[in-house]
């Protein structure tokens, strides 16, 4: 275990502006221990959103963020048969999300990470899309630009991208991780064009996982990687407070946070490296048992994933103009 301490900053809601919350729990880095720190996370007490507070700084991203964070090289090669399904169902998602879409179709996927996600869109999607990623880690990017991948290498709300441009963003797994999330959106709206649509994949706090485990070993904190988590009503509130249009906020299927809940709980008690290792994303069994039992969960609407789509609207027709 590494013995760095951070140096974390206070932090609010991001949809309420508010600091009117309540600890709902707290734990370790039980995943990449790259830190000895306890953290905190609170639920909002008007838009339920749970927050991280104190929250790292972005001089901390290079410790909690280490080499072997999972999502700068997802390869078959180090993940095998787990990456091969995976890879097979968010394609299928993907494409579903795509399947409106015109030639030409401008894409962008902000949080890209290693390029995964736009890498199968390349191979399975119309090839005359446009496709485009958006990373702040310097280790993503240069991932995903070793498969080839047009990247953009900041944030999205300080990079210099064209505005009313995007037919379709992506943030797979992303909004949980940034500072700002509101900050985010409206970088997002602004590059959309009028109709355009953002696609938001993100962690359910309305999850029976998330109910079970919250007091501290639930998956989804990913302490202390995951800064802001929502439910239905949160994530509804933030993107109308941006502009957006609602067009559907979905629960989907994930085993990831129930296999880490237990993975958390077995390390926290010292359980046997036997037993801890049968529960990680390299572990099929258990991967494929939380798999089937989310998927019963999710038929009630209560997946352990979130699936957003939201709108740009149109601007009305202006008769005189």
């Amino acid at each position: 275990m590494q013995n760095s301490r951070l140096d974390p900053i206070p932090s609010f809601c991001c949809v309420c502006d508010t600091h009117e919350a309540e600890l709902v729990g707290k734990g370790k880095d039980y995943e990449y221990k790259t830190t000895d720190d306890m953290f905190t996370a609170f639920q909002c007490r008007s838009c339920e959103l749970v927050y991280l507070n104190p929250r790292p700084q972005m001089s901390d991203m290079e410790t909690i963020y280490p080499p072997e964070y999972h999502a700068f090289d997802f390869t078959e090669k180090d993940f095998g048969f787990v990456h091969k399904v995976r890879s097979r169902l968010e394609a299928k998602r993907l494409l579903a999300s795509c399947r409106d879409l015109a030639d030409g179709a401008r894409i962008l996927d902000v949080g890209c990470e290693d390029g995964f996600h736009v890498s199968l869109l390349r191979e399975y999607g119309n090839k005359t899309w446009s496709l485009e990623g958006v990373d702040l880690d310097r280790r993503a990017v240069e991932a995903a630009e070793r498969a080839g991948i047009t990247v953009h290498y900041g944030s999205v709300d300080g990079l210099d991208l064209p505005l009313d441009h995007y037919d379709l963003v992506f943030m797979i797994q992303t909004i949980e991780h940034v500072e700002r999330p509101d900050v985010i959106l409206k970088s997002v709206h602004r590059l959309l064009k009028p109709g355009g649509r953002l696609v938001i994949v993100t962690d359910n706090t309305g999850s029976i996982d998330f109910g079970l485990f919250k007091k501290g070993y639930w998956g989804g904190y990913h302490f202390p990687r995951h800064l802001n988590l929502f439910n239905k009503y949160a994530l509804t509130k933030l993107a109308e407070k941006i502009g957006f249009a609602v067009m559907e906020i979905v629960t989907i299927v994930s085993p990831v946070n129930w296999v880490y809940s237990f993975h958390n709980a077995l390390m926290d008690k010292r359980a046997s490296k036997f037993l801890i290792d049968r529960f990680s994303l390299r572990s099929v069994a258990s991967l494929s048992a939380f798999t089937l039992l989310d998927i019963m969960l999710q038929k009630a609407d209560r997946g352990a994933l979130l699936q957003a789509t939201l709108t740009k609207p149109t601007p009305p027709h202006d008769p005189g103009s």
